[in-house]
């Protein structure tokens, strides 16, 4: 019942023992609810963060869990927030896709501008996109709205492994609901051990492709795949082809940590530079600014790195990255 809050079924039976019995510690909790000590103390760690369990005034060192007349009418105000931040988001994309559909239309009718390339059938528009992939040369971005029910090929016949090899960088946005099978899943994972950014979200307006912020690639009929494509180069399109990637990856769920990368992938090119500009002495924010990305990204791109190679410091970095020949 109180799971739209984030509590479940179990972590509330947590909640309910630390009020019935205030003074208990946490192994007397776990037999309380019958459930192994390290499972309650991560419960008891949510509850935390949903500030259901918070410190005790008179003890700082003591908690208490929170009356639920006070905590769970606050957490629920706090949901109702976050709720209203995510629907205000929507509208944004969802204005962003109006923008795009009626830029999309007016160019349609123009197809003889140079500008446009329009191709007829799904085959002669898969093998126009594959041959605008073999040459990109820095990034190529993808909303990709599969179904569960879509024929999805194996990884390794992928013409996206072959990018994420020669250093592209690769952004893709799935359905959640092609995610959920398993196919779909290992396909997804296959890409992130490469090297490959991949997040999924609820809704895709259209399947639109990236190439090098230069070249949009879009259905020419949203509602029939089987129609063809045409490819946009000019930057009017381009421009609003990138704010609708970008209000939607924004707002996606990021499938994969850090972590689950293979450590042997060969390091993006971003990321290579990182390394470079690091090894000569500069901070973070000149890395952004050289790079051309912004502070928080330089800072993630330098805190993955030093997880994936087990480095706690700059310096652990440099010597770690130097073993491997990365600089």
């Amino acid at each position: 019942m109180l799971e739209p809050l984030g509590v479940d079924e179990a972590t509330f039976a947590v909640y309910h023992a630390l009020l019935s019995h205030p003074d208990s510690t946490p192994e007397q909790i776990a037999a309380l609810v019958n459930s192994p000590l390290d499972e309650v103390l991560e419960m008891m760690q949510n509850l935390r963060k949903l500030e259901l369990l918070v410190p005790t005034w008179t003890n700082p060192e003591a908690e208490h869990a929170v009356h639920p007349r006070v905590g769970l009418s606050g957490l629920a105000e706090r949901r109702r927030g976050e709720l209203n931040r995510l629907l205000s988001e929507l509208r944004q994309a969802e204005s962003s896709a109006e923008v795009i559909a009626e830029q999309y239309n007016e160019l349609l009718t123009s197809r003889s501008s140079g500008d446009v390339e329009v191709l007829k059938g799904r085959a002669n528009a898969s093998r126009r996109i594959e041959e605008l992939g073999l040459k990109a040369r820095d990034s190529f971005w993808g909303m990709v709205p599969a179904h569960i029910d879509d024929t999805i090929h194996p990884a390794e016949t992928s013409p996206d492994l072959p990018l994420l090899e020669r250093g592209v960088r690769m952004r893709t946005i799935y359905l959640q609901s092609m995610t959920v099978s398993k196919p779909g899943l290992d396909y997804a994972a296959t890409l992130h051990r490469h090297g490959g950014e991949v997040r999924a979200t609820p809704t895709l307006p259209m399947r639109l492709l990236i190439i090098d912020q230069e070249i949009a690639i879009m259905a020419m009929d949203p509602e029939n795949p089987t129609a063809g494509a045409v490819i946009h180069r000019s930057p009017a399109v381009i421009a609003v082809a990138l704010a609708l990637f970008d209000a939607y990856w924004s707002r996606a769920v990021e499938l994969f940590s850090p972590e689950d990368r293979d450590n042997n992938t060969p390091l993006t090119p971003h990321e290579a530079e990182v390394l470079r500009l690091l090894a000569g002495g500069a901070k973070d924010e000149q890395v952004a600014r050289l790079l051309g990305i912004s502070l928080r990204t330089a800072r993630r791109i330098t805190a993955n790195l030093s997880e994936r190679l087990d480095a706690t410091s700059r310096f652990e970095l440099g010597v770690a990255a130097a073993k491997r020949g990365w600089v």
